[in-house]
């Protein structure tokens, strides 16, 4: 099978960790690099050995052969670049969240679904390794019917300091950490009927939300609460981990502090640890993270090979539209029903 040819767009702060999460497949060859200010191009370009680099997006689309672009600016291009891809036939990765708001996210769907490209996310929180063994204890049975679960991504890890634009975010926790925490509700207990969400903002120096609380009803019966926080002063900062409790009718998992899940049922306790894979250009204080790039993209590379994908754009839109009606919620002080958010 011949190599998938790909464009970056973007080399920031994320381009360093996604190519080489990319380049752990042998079937994939970045072709080029698109960046606005050219020299960071330049110095991506030069860690990874691509010579062909752009600060015009146009010319990169115009010049170069590609299957896919990979798209890794920031949240207002992520339309702009997948139209141009699209129109060019090339098929469209492209960062969460989808877009900057809901009909953003609708329209992006739309026009690759009319160009007849495909469009993946690189959600990657799912593909955590002690998140994935979460759910095949979960789908084992080892609990019986899980009728609660609650999600946590709760910390006060100073993310302002390295990141300061998003101070300027009017919405903010929800769109930044609830995509993945929504995401994993999802991938852990299936699709939502209902949800109510409740928002505080904590921080005077910033204009959004860093704290958004929602509480689901799912298909199959699950009360799931999803919580998230970057306000959190707690015994123990565990920034970037996200920590999951699961109670069924024959015991409850606990996915806890540093990968350790739990498993209790009345014939007592049993743990294990389940850590990430530590590829050399992983930060290993973000290990957990970073190491799930791969399986994220690892599952992409099959869809655009013509096989299944957790994460295509399709799928991703309803973790988008639990998104942004929990906004709805919080906003108007209201359940939703999620059949009503179209």
């Amino acid at each position: 099978m011949k190599k998938l040819r790909f464009a970056v767009m973007g080399c920031g702060f994320w381009s360093n960790f996604q190519i080489p999460g990319w380049l752990e497949s042998d079937e994939v060859e970045l072709v080029a690099l698109y960046n606005r200010t050219l020299a960071k191009a330049e110095k991506v370009g030069e860690r990874f050995g691509v010579q062909r680099i752009y600060d015009d997006p146009e010319a990169l689309m115009a010049n170069e052969e590609l299957d896919f672009i990979d798209i890794i600016t920031d949240v207002d291009t992520h339309l702009k670049f997948t139209e141009m891809a699209a129109q060019k036939g090339v098929h469209v990765v492209c960062q969460k969240p989808m877009a900057a708001n809901y009909e953003d996210a609708r329209k992006l769907v739309e026009v690759c679904k009319k160009h007849h490209v495909q469009l993946f996310i690189n959600e990657n929180f799912r593909w955590q390794a002690p998140i994935r063994k979460l759910k095949q204890y979960i789908d084992s049975g080892v609990i019986g019917r899980p009728f609660k679960g609650r999600v946590s991504f709760c910390s006060g890890f100073p993310v302002f300091d390295n990141q300061p634009f998003l101070k300027e975010l009017d919405r903010f926790i929800l769109t930044d950490v609830g995509s993945h925490i929504l995401d994993i509700c999802r991938f852990l207990f299936g699709e939502a009927i209902t949800l109510q969400c409740l928002t505080q903002r904590v921080n005077p120096q910033i204009k959004g939300e860093d704290v958004a609380n929602v509480f689901m009803l799912m298909e199959n019966g699950v009360h799931c609460y999803a919580e998230m926080s970057y306000a959190s002063i707690l015994e123990k900062e565990l920034f970037p981990q996200t920590l999951v409790l699961v109670e069924g009718e024959k015991g409850s998992i606990h996915l806890t502090a540093d990968y350790e899940i739990r498993i209790s049922t009345r014939a007592g306790t049993q743990s294990e640890i389940v850590k990430p894979v530590l590829y050399d250009w992983i930060d290993p204080e973000y290990a957990v993270v970073h190491s799930s790039i791969v399986g994220a993209q690892m599952d992409i590379l099959k869809g655009l090979q013509g096989g299944p994908c957790e994460t295509t754009g399709d799928d991703n839109f309803n973790t988008v539209r639990l998104v942004w009606a929990s906004y709805y919620s919080a906003d108007h002080n209201c359940m939703v029903k999620m059949e009503d958010f179209i």
